[in-house]
């Protein structure tokens, strides 16, 4: 990593999102924007200076749950009066010899944008260089002057650019790396002759120009990468550009996604190659699903592990591990503590919770597996429940291999089934069951001869 801190402006409120929630922790696939601003200014730096304001509590919160790292720190900026004073905000932190300027509301941009502008700033001895782009329509955007040098000579924001200003397509990204000793000693000169009444960075550039100072522009092709995000329709449009990148990234690892426009896949998912995934498949969070799997249709797995050769249709998985082999629903539940081993077979309407079902067991139907350790060879008929709760406490119930449950049974728990035993249909088992025995606790048949020519009338 080279000499640079990065300061990450993420105090705004961002009235036109209409939300209580902070701009910045508004989700793209998943996760805040916020996440990925910090996530690729790390690739480059770990010094970040993280300045809040709006919904600080919320936005310190996130930051100890997910970066709580010793140099990643924020500094408030108790009003918001503008770029350039939520930089001076920062003055008195330890700095590294260059400062970069990262927005919280930019989550397209990657490493590569970032790498290249701190390349070209160190190599061309600037002391200000930024990041432009060229907008077909830059409405809304601050507009880049340049000298017959092609220096920048100053940055015009649109509140105060004229008719011909206005007219000019390169714009402004809002990410500039600056010497750190010039930047700070041009915002103690800053004021607030402009429109807004406010303090902007934008003012340092024609300060540190005026100045004769080497201010440089360094503009790239993508413009979408440095888009911010202003409103819920910029939200909308960066996700689908974010999940678009995201599926061609599998895809180009040898996974197939049968509807890309379909499938949903969080930044931080991993697939193994010749994986199958099918439309309306929701692949959440830290998920690693390795080769060889058929994921989907309506498919939703949270933080789990998926491994080898499996196969999950239209049904959840979350905080649980899948070992290979396995197939699961349609229209099954693993809930969180779960997992199942080799080819293990949970089918349509079954639910399980913190369970381990072992090798080659099986709950095909209309099952509950809540709190329970079952093991290899079982099976479980349709209808079986695992009564795990008493209305005060959770108890776990043991099935050892090879027992067998037949179809419409209650196992109360606390209960163990030993090796190889079996659960007669309908009974409700309350103790122990032996090994190689039959349970049957249900009433006997009773047959009630002409019962209904004597007692019914129609």
């Amino acid at each position: 990593m080279t000499a640079v801190s990065a300061i990450i402006l993420a105090a705004g409120k961002g009235t036109r999102m209409k939300s209580e929630t902070p701009k910045v922790l508004h989700n793209v696939c998943n996760k805040p924007m916020l996440w990925y601003i910090l996530s690729v200014a790390r690739k480059v730096t770990a010094d970040q200076k993280v300045v809040v304001g709006h919904g600080k509590n919320q936005v310190e919160q996130f930051l100890k749950e997910n970066f709580n790292y010793k140099d990643v720190t924020t500094t408030v900026q108790e009003k918001q009066l503008g770029t350039g004073h939520a930089v001076l905000c920062t003055k008195n932190n330890n700095f590294k010899k260059n400062t970069l300027i990262l927005l919280g509301d930019t989550p397209m941009i990657t490493e590569e944008e970032l790498e290249a502008i701190i390349n070209y700033h160190n190599k061309n001895n600037s002391v200000c260089t930024v990041l432009t782009v060229e907008e077909k329509d830059p409405t809304g955007y601050g507009r880049i002057i340049r000298a017959e040098s092609n220096k920048i000579k100053k940055i015009v924001e649109e509140a105060d650019a004229n008719s011909q200003q206005k007219g000019i397509s390169e714009i402004n990204t809002g990410i500039m790396l600056f010497n750190t000793a010039e930047l700070f000693t041009a915002l103690d000169g800053l004021g607030t002759g402009n429109n807004q009444g406010e303090y902007y960075l934008t003012d340092v550039i024609e300060n540190l120009y005026n100045q004769g100072k080497q201010v440089l522009g360094f503009q790239i092709e993508n413009a979408y990468r440095t888009m911010g995000i202003n409103d819920r329709v910029d939200l909308s449009h960066a996700e689908r550009l974010m999940r678009k990148e995201i599926n061609e990234f599998h895809m180009q690892q040898g996974v197939t996604i049968v509807d890309s426009d379909r499938t949903y896949i969080d930044p931080e998912v991993t697939i193994g190659q010749d994986s199958v995934i099918y439309p309306n498949t929701i692949l959440r969070n830290n998920s690693q699903i390795s080769s060889f799997c058929t994921i989907g249709p309506e498919t939703d797995i949270s933080n789990s592990i998926i491994k080898e050769s499996c196969s999950i249709e239209k049904s959840k998985i979350i905080d649980s591990e899948i070992h290979s082999n396995v197939n699961i629903g349609p229209y099954a539940q693993i809930r969180p503590g779960s997992v199942l081993y080799r080819n293990v077979k949970v089918g349509n309407f079954v639910e399980i919770k913190n369970s381990t079902l072992r090798e080659g067991s099986k709950a095909n139907h209309l099952a509950y597996i809540g709190d329970a350790d079952i093991g290899k060879k079982v099976n479980l008929g349709a209808g079986s429940i695992i009564v795990n709760y008493d209305g005060e406490k959770k108890h776990r119930t043991t099935i050892n291999d090879g027992a067998f449950i037949g179809c419409n049974s209650n196992l109360v728990a606390p209960v163990t089934i030993k090796e190889n035993a079996f659960v007669a249909a309908g009974s409700t088992i309350t103790d122990e069951v032996p090994k190689e025995s039959l349970a049957i606790a249900r009433s006997r048949q009773t047959i009630k001869e002409d019962w209904v020519k004597n007692n019914r009338t129609n």
